[in-house]
């Protein structure tokens, strides 16, 4: 499968995928799709820094964990598969790439929050080495309903005591060849 970073002429595809997600279920908590030229300044401003990653029938991206300082060395995660592209994989390629990419740019840990019920999620993030460190309960209302959302973490690389600031995404060294699979 060929994994590359999404540039915004893959905006359509993105939301083509995203929005069935929105309109249907809790596992996202916007509550409308965004547009197409929404979900295309979306991966210019993501991919300025964060790698946003797209194959066929999926699509991964980081994102800034919080805003404050000291939080700069995390990051945010979200894997989104299209409905026939599920069980088969993608999301676990996409996330083995997303993560080598984000340890090659400095970063040392990755946050993802999970809509519970969804035993197919917890499986992968489990799969690719996240761990469970919270729930927020009933912390979003959506398709009248009130859902919790599972949190789980990710170490990315050993901590330092003097880490250095990440890099942007263009600067990673062999990228290439991270988002082939390479270590």
């Amino acid at each position: 499968m060929k994994i590359r970073l999404a540039t915004e002429n893959d905006a359509e595809a993105i939301r083509a995928i995203y929005a069935p997600v929105v309109e249907s279920s809790a596992i996202s908590f916007e509550v409308e799709p965004p547009t197409v030229a929404e979900m295309a300044r979306r991966i210019r401003e993501i991919g300025a820094h964060y790698p946003f990653l797209v194959t066929e029938g999926g699509y991964a991206y980081a994102s800034q964990h919080r805003t404050r300082a000291a939080y700069r060395f995390a990051v945010d995660v979200s894997v989104y598969i299209a409905e026939p592209a599920r069980g088969r994989g993608v999301g676990r390629a996409l996330y083995q790439r997303l993560l080598a990419i984000l340890a090659a740019q400095g970063f040392y840990a990755a946050y993802a929050g999970v809509v519970i019920p969804n035993a197919a999620s917890v499986k992968l993030h489990e799969a690719v080495g996240f761990e469970p460190v919270g729930v927020y309960r009933q912390v979003g209302f959506k398709l009248g309903a009130w859902h919790d959302v599972a949190w789980f973490q990710r170490s990315l690389r050993p901590r330092d005591e003097h880490p250095h600031e990440p890099v942007a995404v263009r600067h990673v060294e062999n990228l290439e060849r991270l988002l082939d699979g390479a270590k």
